[in-house]
């Protein structure tokens, strides 16, 4: 027979066991979002997320600040200046693990992700990595209030939501204030102004974020009509537009010399006038958007921003959003 304790020990025993386990952490239960996304995927997502691969959207980790939960970066990340600025400051490597279009899934597999944030280029791609077993999400903000919802998920993930709203919050201030002057302009003629892509060619249409900002800045986009987010046209078509500005995406490969001295085009208002500018390699897809505005609305409507000093307005943007100073950088 094994020993037998007194009555009083078993109790005092059993006091101990329950106060011990009393003052033990209760396990946090994980909360799962559902989020369907850009290409109609609906994807529960457990959160907080611990590792993440960024292919696109990496603008929003310094808003975030979780440079140590980013287990993968798309290869563009790293030409990126907020990101090479803010990435900086960590310490540690980074791998590149392909880009958008082009994913090297063994090195996504290697770090193990618990969320990939991508784009809805490669619908195919997306398939495949979810049949690998990892967790994707797929987006394409074509409007400023879908930048913002997206923000808002990944705050809600990453567990960053003050962070988030902040970030919002500054946008929305910039973008009130851009409305508030642009609204003093005379109603009308409208200045016609053109968003060009990757072809002097391709013009930003009715669902884009180009198109949103040429309205909020004051402008008309004559291509506005398509019912597409942007589309090649002749160049005839573009002419007869008459655009009186034209703003070039920042990452296309031609700059605004090609539209200025080319002999097709000097017929435009904008040429015969000098109102042909290259935006900056910045992303449409991150916070920066509302300094994109403001630069547009300064050039469209110099006369109402006179006075404004991009640099500070945009120095105090990058420390309260992305936690940098802003050095000029991406300017043409």
């Amino acid at each position: 027979m094994g020993r037998r304790f007194p009555a009083a020990v078993v109790w005092a025993c059993a006091a101990v066991l329950v106060m011990t386990t009393a003052a033990l952490p209760a396990p946090t239960p994980t909360a799962v979002i559902t989020h369907t996304d850009r290409l109609g995927r609906r994807v529960e997502i457990p959160v907080p997320v611990k590792r993440a691969v960024f292919l696109q959207m990496y603008e929003l980790i310094p808003v975030l600040d979780v440079w140590e939960r980013v287990a993968g970066l798309g290869r563009y990340a790293f030409v990126n200046d907020i990101v090479a600025s803010s990435r900086a400051r960590r310490h540690g490597t980074v791998p590149a693990v392909g880009g958008g279009n082009d994913i090297n899934v063994e090195a996504v597999i290697r770090v193990r992700p618990d969320l990939i944030v991508t784009w809805t280029a490669s619908p195919e791609q997306v398939r495949f990595l979810e049949g690998k077993g990892l967790r994707v999400i797929a987006e394409y903000p074509e409007s400023i209030q879908e930048l913002r919802e997206v923000m808002k998920l990944l705050g809600r993930v990453f567990q960053r939501e003050r962070r988030v709203s902040r970030a919002i919050g500054e946008m929305d201030l910039l973008l009130g204030d851009i409305r508030a002057r642009v609204a003093k302009a005379p109603p009308s003629p409208r200045p016609r102004v053109l968003w060009l892509g990757s072809r002097p060619t391709t013009v930003a249409c009715r669902n884009s974020i180009g198109n949103e900002l040429i309205r909020l800045v004051g402008g008309e986009n004559p291509a506005e009509a398509i019912p597409l987010r942007n589309t090649d046209i002749p160049l005839e078509r573009i002419i007869s537009w008459n655009p009186d500005i034209v703003f070039i995406w920042g990452n296309a490969r031609y700059g605004a010399r090609h539209i200025l001295e080319s002999s097709h085009w000097r017929t435009v208002n904008a040429v015969k006038h000098g109102r042909v500018y290259k935006l900056p390699e910045w992303s449409t897809w991150s916070p920066r958007v509302a300094l994109v505005a403001l630069w547009m609305a300064m050039r469209t409507y110099p006369e109402r921003f006179e006075g404004l000093d991009f640099s500070s307005v945009a120095d105090r943007f990058y420390r309260l959003v992305f936690g940098l100073s802003y050095k000029g950088e991406g300017w043409h």
